[in-house]
């Protein structure tokens, strides 16, 4: 299994590996124990994301193969090496691709590995696979992300996306564009 960049962090070394199938069950947990509460925050559309087996094999599928070709990747997000979260690059042209992440242990998720992976985790996508921009698709009231993610990309635009990516409901979000040649300054 590869470990694809590492950083520390307060709390210990954070790290991004290939995801494997001993991740899956912490994955499932977090989208089928969080609770209503939390998942209507993240605004999820319970009917895009399923039943536990459709998770299990959008994840599975997800699974790094090696081919610049996947149109889906997961990765892993550790904390000293214990499954923490999760980040999935969803593709469909060089020019549109979506990234989503998700601390899934609640007791670190205001701990700053999101802060601390970020710039690698965008380095790893954009050394994998040829994208040329990425997309993040962000809740507005999702302040904690958006707070982050200030750090490195401004908003583009804010508007009403009817079809989101992934498995959110429809809503307002903040639309902020990577591109390849952004990388190098994510590190300065």
């Amino acid at each position: 299994m590869a470990v694809y960049a590492s950083a520390n962090t307060p709390v210990g070394i954070a790290a991004i590996r290939d995801l494997g199938s001993e991740d899956l069950d912490a994955i499932l947990d977090f989208w089928y124990t969080s609770g209503d509460d939390f998942l209507d925050f993240l605004g999820i559309d319970r009917s895009r994301l399923g039943t536990a087996e459709d998770t299990r094999q959008r994840f599975s599928r997800a699974i790094w193969k090696g081919d610049p070709n996947q149109q889906n990747i997961a990765f892993a997000i550790t904390l000293d090496d214990d499954f923490a979260g999760y980040t999935l690059l969803n593709r469909y042209t060089p020019e549109t691709n979506y990234s989503h992440w998700h601390i899934t242990n609640p007791l670190v998720r205001a701990a700053g590995l999101s802060t601390a992976l970020y710039p690698h985790r965008m380095k790893t996508y954009f050394d994998l696979v040829p994208i040329e921009r990425l997309i993040h698709q962000t809740r507005t009231r999702n302040v904690a992300v958006n707070r982050m993610l200030d750090k490195y990309v401004p908003i583009a635009e804010t508007r009403y996306v009817e079809d989101p990516d992934g498995v959110a409901l429809p809503g307002e979000f903040h639309l902020r564009y990577v591109r390849r040649k952004d990388i190098p300054r994510f590190f300065r």
